[in-house]
């Protein structure tokens, strides 16, 4: 079991989730790669102290990226969509 702050790894801040931020009180986070709905869910909610209603995941590979004539691949990640209840909204996240 993952603890809470190794869960949420960061904020993914686009036009898009800004957009979504705004309208449909969701969050988009850069989550754990090994973490599930159910955790991401605890997390948030221990964390920020905020009731969560809903979590979309989604899975990204890694670009490959060169250097020279070397080649490499960035790391997987995975990103999280979280909304909240109603007339909630994370503190710490907004601007």
């Amino acid at each position: 079991m993952l603890e809470p702050t190794k869960v949420v790894l960061g904020v993914v801040v686009t036009e898009k989730s800004e957009r979504m931020k705004e309208e449909g009180n969701s969050y988009t986070l850069r989550v754990h790669p090994k973490a599930n709905k159910y955790q991401i869910r605890a997390a948030v909610e221990a964390l920020f102290n905020v009731h969560v209603t809903e979590v979309r995941v989604m899975n990204f590979l890694g670009k490959k990226r060169r250097m020279g004539m070397f080649e490499g691949y960035r790391p997987d990640w995975k990103k999280a969509v979280v909304k909240l209840k109603p007339g909630e909204k994370i503190e710490a996240l907004e601007r």
